[in-house]
């Protein structure tokens, strides 16, 4: 194991045993608690979630949080819920992810070339984080980014996402303005000193079912990503 991926190890235990936001801790343990009937037989994670992927990650793709039934449930981010079972074949297919679904922490998934985290590592009732919940979450983006050292794409899955990365670019000097970035699936901008930033529709079944996000947009993404990291 490289020294890097040691690290980034350390930081996702960190991140499971973090209690900064008691709200979302509580949620967590009582979704944890009660859970869905369909799953009455998993025992649910319950914790925060920690990142996932490869630690020489070119690309991050940043989510929003865990899905309650999902990743709260799995143990790893976007597993075991609609978001995911529509990201994972996309992945298998762009060539980032080892197989095209994604089930359990235990199921033999493995990223190529990618790095996996969200902008809040808890489940947030009504999928809703507070302003003060994404900014107790945002020091745990700052000091992945910071690992992350082969790092040249960031893929921002959904308004909130895009917004968590343009507040890190902010605290860490590479911006100074958020003038001139604005949300839009497709939108590409480029960071003084840093990564390159495609933003994206998220992949919830609300953008997914209605055809707001379909899957050749979604693929042209990826796609589009490897090209710009350079891993063609």
């Amino acid at each position: 194991m490289t020294r890097n991926a040691a690290t980034l190890q350390a930081l996702n235990a960190r991140i499971i045993a973090c209690e900064r936001c008691p709200r979302l801790r509580a949620h967590c343990a009582e979704v944890a608690r009660v859970r869905r009937r369909a799953y009455m037989d998993w025992e649910y994670w319950g914790k925060p979630v920690p990142s996932f992927g490869d630690e020489q990650a070119r690309v991050l793709i940043l989510g929003l949080a865990p899905g309650a039934h999902g990743a709260n449930r799995t143990g790893r981010i976007f597993t075991g819920d609609g978001s995911g079972d529509f990201l994972y074949p996309v992945l298998h297919e762009a060539g980032f992810a080892s197989q095209p679904t994604s089930v359990s922490r235990d199921d033999g998934m493995q990223l190529t070339g990618m790095w996996i985290a969200a902008a809040a590592r808890c489940a947030p009732p009504a999928n809703k984080p507070t302003p003060e919940e994404l900014r107790n979450c945002a020091p745990w983006l700052d000091q992945e980014m910071a690992l992350l050292t082969e790092l040249r794409v960031v893929v921002c899955l959904g308004r909130i996402a895009f917004d968590s990365l343009l507040s890190h670019a902010l605290r860490t000097g590479m911006l100074q303005s958020r003038s001139g970035f604005a949300f839009a699936h497709g939108a590409e901008y480029a960071l003084p000193g840093g990564p390159a930033i495609i933003a994206s529709y998220h992949p919830s079944l609300q953008n997914t079912n209605t055809g707001k996000l379909t899957r050749p947009m979604f693929l042209a993404i990826f796609k589009r990503a490897r090209q710009m990291a350079g891993l063609l």
